[in-house]
């Protein structure tokens, strides 16, 4: 610009590099600042996004160091002046031109008044209307948008878990593994593999592991894969069987998206029917699938209460009962003697076939008062009862997990809420809830990125504050974060994305970009009412001349987004929510921002003029 007005090169670069160095150095640091809470953020997502946060404020600093520069050199030594321009150059010039044009006149339009028969009305309010309805927009689209941790990822592989009943043996697991593998080998074309394993952890419990083909040898996820193998294997009887993806950022191969945990201090013969009234409700929801519960009642035991009175009466201690029992029926180690060098110990226990059944416990004699024996018969009653496999706790309290898978179009976020709701439902005084694994960890990253996002936002305020010396030309620039918002809601939304850690590391990073363009138009602004300009003459000439940088700056970020947004193969599922996030939140907050930005700087501009 500077060159075209007369300036020789090198005068060009030093008078626009001092023009803009100041939205450089406001720029650089408010991208700096929105990373720098990302980088210390607690959990697996501070793990997971430590390095990027780094990474890109390292490399925003290095650019903006450039930009101040290398490129006032570069300019210099490269820019030049030409008289006649070839076809292209002729061609774009004109259509930037005429777009700088349309956009000022319609600028100037919207900053105008107008007349409703006596009264005179500002435009200006239309767009106050038309950002508070953003505002409102990305709040709805907030609570509809469906949350969860992160995207499932084809990772090449499923595993479908076998849970025989208690008892089962070997062979009897080992069946129904050979009948999952014949239920794998109908899916040729999206397996090359299938391996069982069978009597892990227990002998009642079996993984087969189908490893699917190459993703371009293929036509289906194994999502859909896994969703068309439930029916038959969830159909299998005498087992409880049902298939799972291993989920995307490190968790146990065995986790399932949800898991929700009932704490209690009764028995768990009553939280069992808890649990089963809970997997009534969840089974008239269709969006949670092969429920599943490490609560259960299927472990025989034998019960044997002592008749306390009676054995009093008879001169029989409690504690000779419970000996008499252990030693008969355990066995019990007395002494040791040795032979021909060799020890061994002494135990007594009734032979095998006297210790088969619960009622060889009541031939078993004591000896009660003057000596006399007394059969156990006389003295506890024997009871075989059902008890849980494992007695299971969870912060100190008895405890059962219910875990489920979830169909395609139910996120996590809508399932917890359904299982809260279900629990104001069922639970009774004196028990309680909780999550752990896959729901704990969305629960608590959700947490996080938000008070990660309200850093950033503070962080950006106080740096633009510092740079401005005022508060209101910073407030007049974040007015710019809901209009991208929206945005990138609306791309999510269309696109069948979710709220998870990546989509919000999206928002994030979306939030320090869209405010380059605030800045420019403002820092601009302040420098023409520096020069005499009344506030609107200056706002309008800013934002016009400032437009090809900021239609640059967010064809460059959409440009760049696109091979994110489309992308395919391993890990194409998380990388698409970032993608689509910076396109739809530059494109549309763009658009909006391009129009508020000045609005909003004639209604809350500071009235002395900046730098005086």
């Amino acid at each position: 610009r500077h060159i075209e007005e007369g300036m020789t090169p090198f005068q060009g670069a030093i008078v626009g590099s001092k023009e803009i160095a100041f939205a450089v150095v406001s720029m650089t640091m408010t991208l700096a600042a929105v990373f720098a809470p990302l980088a210390f953020t607690p959990g697996r997502t501070g793990r997971l996004f430590a390095e990027f946060a780094l990474a890109l404020a390292g490399s925003v600093i290095v650019s903006g160091f450039v930009a101040l520069t290398l490129s006032p050199m570069m300019c210099s030594k490269l820019l030049k002046h030409t008289e006649k321009h070839n076809w292209f150059d002729s061609k774009m010039e004109a259509l930037l031109r005429g777009l700088e044009s349309g956009y000022g006149r319609l600028l100037g339009w919207t900053l105008g008044d107008m007349r409703i028969g006596p009264l005179r009305l500002s435009r200006r309010w239309f767009v106050v209307a038309v950002m508070l309805s953003a505002a409102v927009g990305t709040v709805g689209l907030f609570l509809q948008t469906k949350s969860e941790l992160s995207p499932m990822e084809d990772r090449g592989v499923i595993l479908t878990v076998i849970n025989g009943p208690d008892g089962a043996t070997l062979s009897y697991t080992l069946k129904y593994a050979e009948a999952l593998e014949k239920i794998g080998s109908r899916y040729q074309a999206d397996f090359d593999r299938i391996f069982t394993v069978v009597g892990n952890p227990t002998v009642a419990q079996g993984n087969v592991f189908y490893r699917a083909l190459p993703w371009e040898e293929r036509t289906r996820t194994t999502m859909d894969v896994a969703r068309d193998i439930t029916p038959s294997v969830a159909s299998m009887p005498g087992v409880t069987a049902f298939p799972i993806t291993p989920p995307s950022l490190g968790q146990g191969f065995r986790e399932r998206p949800l898991n929700f945990v009932i704490l209690t201090s009764d028995s768990y013969q009553n939280l069992f029917q808890v649990v089963r009234q809970f997997q009534d409700e969840m089974a008239k929801n269709p969006g949670i699938v092969s429920v599943d519960t490490d609560l259960r009642l299927n472990k025989p035991e034998i019960n044997m209460s002592v008749d306390r009175e009676r054995a009093a009466d008879m001169g029989v201690p409690v504690d000779a009962i419970a000996r008499a029992v252990e030693t008969m029926m355990g066995g019990r180690q007395v002494t040791r003697y040795k032979r021909e060098g060799e020890q061994y110990d002494v135990v007594v226990q009734t032979t095998a076939t006297g210790r088969d059944t619960p009622n060889d416990i009541e031939k078993i004699f004591v000896r009660g008062r003057n000596d006399a024996m007394i059969p156990l018969s006389a003295l506890v009653k024997i009871n075989e009862v059902v008890v849980p496999r494992e007695l299971n706790h969870f912060s100190q309290r008895r405890s059962a997990s219910i875990t489920a898978n979830l169909a395609p179009n139910y996120s996590l976020g809508e399932a917890l809420v359904f299982m809260k709701d279900v629990s104001k439902k069922v639970l009774k005084p004196g028990y309680s809830t909780d999550l752990n694994g896959t729901s704990r960890e969305f629960v608590e990253s959700s947490g996080s990125l938000a008070l990660v996002f309200v850093l950033a936002l503070l962080f950006i305020f106080l740096v633009l504050a510092a740079q401005f010396e005022s508060f209101i030309d910073p407030f007049v620039i974040l007015l710019s974060v809901p209009l991208s918002m929206v945005g990138a809601l609306l791309a999510l939304k269309w696109s069948g994305g979710s709220l998870n850690v990546f989509s919000q590391i999206g928002l994030i990073t979306l939030v320090g970009l869209i405010t380059k363009h605030g800045i420019l138009i403002v820092e601009f602004s302040n420098q023409m009412r520096g020069k005499g300009m009344s506030t609107l003459q200056a706002v309008k000439e800013a934002a016009t001349m400032r437009l090809r940088p900021i239609l640059m700056t967010t064809g460059a970020m959409v440009l760049g987004a696109i091979p994110l947004a489309m992308a395919t193969g391993a890990g194409a599922e998380s990388r698409r929510q970032i993608g689509w996030v910076i396109v739809g939140g530059m494109s549309l907050g763009t658009l909006l921002t391009i129009f508020v930005v000045p609005t909003m700087y004639t209604l809350f501009a500071r009235k002395s003029t900046p730098g005086a």
